[in-house]
C-alpha cells in the first residue's frame, strides 16, 4: 500500500504494482501481455513496470457469442487520477480498473491479475 499527499488532502491507494512477473488474463483465459517492452526504467524483481501508457495484447482468448468466436484483443486500463506515477506516467496496480476489448472494440469485461512480485529497483 502507498500513500500519496496532494494539497490539502491526503490518498491511500492500495494494491500490487504489475510488473513483466504479473500473471494477466482476460475474463476468458486469454494470455495479456504487453505489446512491447514496458516503457517505464523501473524494476521489480528485475521485471519492468509497465504503465496505463503501455499497449497490452491478449492471445488465446476463446471467447464466442452465439457459437461465433469473438475473442478478447487488446486491455484499456483506467488509473487512478490520484495514482502512483513513474517518469509523469501511470503504473498499474492489481487494482486498477481495466476493460478487455474484441477487434471491433466491444468491452468483454475486466482482465484478472494474479500475483506480482515484491522487490523495487531503477535502471
Amino acid at each position: 500500500m502507498s500513500t500519496r499527499t496532494k494539497g490539502t488532502g491526503s490518498y491511500v491507494l492500495s494494491g500490487n504494482l504489475v510488473n513483466g512477473g504479473s500473471v494477466i488474463s482476460c475474463p476468458h483465459g486469454g494470455r495479456v501481455v504487453p505489446a512491447s517492452a514496458p516503457s517505464s526504467g523501473v524494476r521489480i524483481d528485475g521485471h519492468p513496470v509497465p504503465t496505463a501508457e503501455d499497449v497490452f495484447t491478449v492471445s488465446g482468448c476463446r471467447h464466442t457469442v452465439g457459437g461465433v468466436p469473438v475473442p478478447c484483443t487488446t486491455v484499456r486500463w483506467t488509473p487512478d487520477r490520484n495514482g502512483v506515477l513513474v517518469d509523469g506516467r501511470a503504473v498499474l496496480l492489481e487494482s486498477t480498473s481495466a476493460l478487455c476489448f474484441s477487434a471491433a472494440l466491444v468491452p468483454q469485461g475486466p482482465p484478472v491479475v494474479a500475483a506480482s512480485a515484491r522487490g523495487v529497483s531503477s535502471r
